[in-house]
């Protein structure tokens, strides 16, 4: 295997159900830098977790910008501005502060831990909904409609609008694939572009209800906050929004499906969790670890020459922080290619780390450990139909695009 190929291979949808291999070999040469102009690519779990926390690593999109991708790929190509995540401090640290305030502790402390019986009522009535059927797929019968449900309740959102935001949240998504080539990604740009209008659009028209009528949720919050840290802009309001709807799902419907393959792939931790809920959190740390959703992050840019392991990444270039193969790094973990919930010490990069840790992960935590405790409590004798599944295209978000999953019985 020759490295100039490493990072297509690991791109390719043809690795998708398998890319752990290739992360070893990835591992071999901890700064990868295959090609004049291409990423360096960062493997090695100790590096990656410094420098998602060095000043000198850039998330602005204005930066990646000024080093010639001047076609934004987030909400800012639909003339929004950059949400929080595509910012440096202050001003990240500022818009994550209000965006915070509404959605969890210190200021709303209860809001998601009050959420709790809600949950599992919608993952009860999902599993219910299965009705007498003995074969189900995972991914469109539960992983997806449950976080989808969960995020439109807590940002305001009608869930009965689903099938329209989903024709845009789509394309979106799918402009973020690393994998894509020069022209495929001028399309997808294209597409992301026109959807973002569509979503912010629609987005701002239930804005603007909430500021005349605001209710309890996220996005009467936003629009009436006025703390210490000021007030949001419309524009500001809006790709946050739009930021917290996407991430507010599709990361968790790859969580779930993740986590129960896995689980099904190791029965006897199904089985603990059957009689156990308390190893949910467990579970699903190390999952996080084994198996993450987010499989790498691409939107990096240095902004000072940078030196990892003797190698000196100059000033302007990409990189790209493999998180999934830091996850895996046996310089960091005893056995890491094994799922293990009995860990020790389970102090993955799933979530990354720094100033841009994961904004939802503590809903995130929550809603896998209800969602894998009830499917392992209700689905009698379940097994996998197809192992590897098909996967979605996507390198970056990688998981199963469908699951298809046959059980004997429903219990009560």
């Amino acid at each position: 295997m020759t490295h100039a190929s490493l990072l297509r291979q690991i791109t390719d949808y043809a690795n998708r159900a398998d890319p752990y291999p290739l992360y070893g070999e990835l591992r071999k040469t901890p700064v990868l830098h295959e090609e004049e102009g291409g990423p360096y690519a960062i493997s090695g779990y100790y590096d990656i977790e410094s420098l998602l926390h060095d000043p000198r690593i850039s998330s602005d999109a204005t930066t990646l910008a000024a080093i010639g991708d001047d076609q934004p790929t987030g909400p800012e190509a639909a003339g929004l501005p950059p949400s929080f995540i595509r910012l440096d401090p202050p001003e990240h640290d500022r818009l994550r502060r209000i965006a915070n305030s509404s959605f969890g502790p210190p200021h709303r402390p209860r809001r998601l831990d009050s959420m709790r019986d809600e949950l599992l009522q919608i993952v009860t009535d999902l599993i219910d909904g299965f009705g007498d059927a003995r074969r189900i797929d995972l991914v469109d019968q539960f992983a997806y409609p449950f976080p989808v449900t969960v995020i439109c309740r807590l940002l305001g959102v009608p869930r009965e609008d689903e099938p329209r935001f989903r024709t845009w949240v789509d394309p979106i998504v799918a402009s973020l694939d690393p994998a894509l080539h020069a022209q495929e990604n001028a399309d997808q740009r294209r597409a992301a572009q026109e959807a973002r209008v569509q979503l912010g659009m629609y987005l701002a028209g239930l804005v603007e209800q909430r500021a005349k009528d605001p209710h309890d949720d996220m996005l009467s919050d936003l629009v009436t906050s006025h703390g210490e840290d000021g007030a949001m802009t419309m524009m500001e309001v809006l790709s946050t929004s739009v930021l917290l709807l996407i991430a507010g799902h599709e990361t968790t419907v790859n969580l779930i499906t993740n986590g129960m393959l896995t689980l099904l792939r190791h029965p006897e931790y199904l089985h603990r969790l059957r009689d156990d809920p308390g190893l949910a959190a467990r579970i699903v740390e190390e999952l996080l670890r084994y198996e993450p959703p987010v499989q790498l992050v691409t939107q990096r840019t240095c902004i000072a020459d940078v030196d990892v392991r003797g190698v000196t990444i100059p000033r302007g270039s990409r990189i790209w922080l493999v998180l999934a193969a830091g996850n895996r790094d046996p310089e960091r973990f005893h056995e890491p290619d094994r799922f293990d919930p009995d860990r020790g010490d389970i102090q993955h990069l799933g979530f990354g780390s720094g100033i841009h840790s994961c904004f939802g992960a503590p809903l995130a935590r929550i809603e896998t450990q209800i969602a894998l405790s009830e499917l392992a409590r209700r689905l009698d004798n379940p097994r996998l139909v197809e192992d590897p599944p098909p996967y979605r295209e996507n390198a970056l978000l990688r998981g199963p695009r469908h699951l298809d999953v046959s059980f004997d019985d429903l219990r009560p």
